[in-house]
């Protein structure tokens, strides 16, 4: 099977029952998207699949084929990443990378986002080290700066 992920081509087998997150982090050794509940609840695992965020744990690899596949790995200096440092908007780190891609789709797919948009898009993932304010505050600064243009 031919998965695009982190915009390359990678030739990977895989067997039927296997889970999206388990190929990336096992079969691909990116390890950036996190096993979390593997329920789809805390969203440390979330990737961004065809420019949408999507929760690698709930996702067969099979139904991956000829999507494009962004992990966190995949993005380099982005606005948000920058913006998580410049706000603390993490403490442990380890449900860091699955917000800083659903911030991410949510910039690119809500560039006119208000704080409530911002509230319901947050509510997919899980963090409990820090409050959401920091996270809220880091994708509005990057919203009022117009990185995404």
């Amino acid at each position: 099977m031919i998965l695009n992920i982190n915009s390359e081509d990678v030739d990977i087998y895989i067997r039927a029952a296997d889970l999206l997150l388990d190929t990336i982090r096992e079969s691909l050794g990116l390890t950036g998207s996190k096993p979390g509940c593997l329920n789809g609840d805390c969203g440390a695992c979330t990737i961004i699949l065809d420019e949408k965020p999507m929760k690698s744990c709930l996702m067969l690899t099979l139904e991956a084929e000829g999507k494009k596949i962004m992990t966190i790995e995949g993005l380099k200096n982005t606005p948000i990443q920058k913006a998580f440092i410049e706000h603390f908007a993490f403490q442990c780190g380890y449900c860091t990378p699955g917000f800083i891609m659903n911030c991410h789709s949510l910039i690119k797919n809500q560039p006119n986002a208000d704080p409530h948009t911002i509230k319901e898009w947050l509510q997919s993932n899980i963090c409990r080290c820090t409050g959401y304010q920091e996270i809220e505050t880091a994708v509005l600064s990057v919203l009022r700066k117009d990185y995404n243009k």
